[in-house]
């Protein structure tokens, strides 16, 4: 249990509050497609996965699914409980909704995110929609995910517009991906760097 207070951040390491929410029924906010939009699964091989992954997450600073070695992430993406979805436009895709129904009753909100093409035009609260009712109608009776200030500032207002309700809250320290991983050092402009 940390103490009330300031508490020093290690050099080369990144610190992010991660907020826990969850959905016990399903809640439609009935958004459309938008009309240049397609939705469809998603069977990537790892690199189309990294690829979209990539697109979608670097400016966040995404980096689970980048740690993980080509065997590790195709294990993942092969698993039968694990479905993958994405928004394509103009046959390029610009949207990833990872659900992972690994855990009996549960589905969890693993990745959802889009890329800059389709920011601002309801993509994502279609996205969202769509990720809703498949939780839920793959017979989840609770859908969970978390969120962390590495994410976009809008994140966590979406996720509770959209009826997910927090649960709780962590602090989570990680080696910074732009020191420790090879990371563009110009991603994620609103996380300082501090050098070891």
């Amino acid at each position: 249990m940390l103490s009330d207070g300031f508490h020093d951040v290690p050099r080369g390491k990144i610190a992010t509050i991660v907020t826990d929410l969850e959905m016990r029924a399903p809640q439609l906010r009935g958004a459309k497609l938008p009309e240049d939009l397609a939705f469809s699964p998603l069977d990537p091989g790892v690199p189309e996965y990294r690829d979209l992954f990539k697109r979608v997450g670097q400016d966040w600073l995404w980096f689970g699914r980048s740690l993980l070695d080509d065997a590790a992430l195709d294990t993942i993406l092969r698993n039968p409980d694990v479905h993958i979805y994405a928004l394509e436009k103009a046959g390029q895709t610009e949207a990833l909704l990872e659900l992972d129904f690994r855990v009996e009753g549960e589905c969890e909100l693993a990745y959802f995110g889009l890329t800059s093409a389709l920011i601002g035009c309801g993509a994502g609260a279609y996205l969202m929609d769509r990720a809703i009712a498949l939780a839920f109608g793959g017979g989840a009776k609770r859908f969970h995910l978390h969120t962390c200030t590495l994410d976009s500032p809008q994140a966590l207002g979406f996720y509770r517009r959209s009826g997910f309700e927090p649960t709780r809250q962590r602090i989570e320290i990680a080696d910074d991906p732009r020191i420790a991983h090879g990371y563009d050092r110009a991603l994620g402009p609103h996380i300082p760097i501090f050098d070891p």
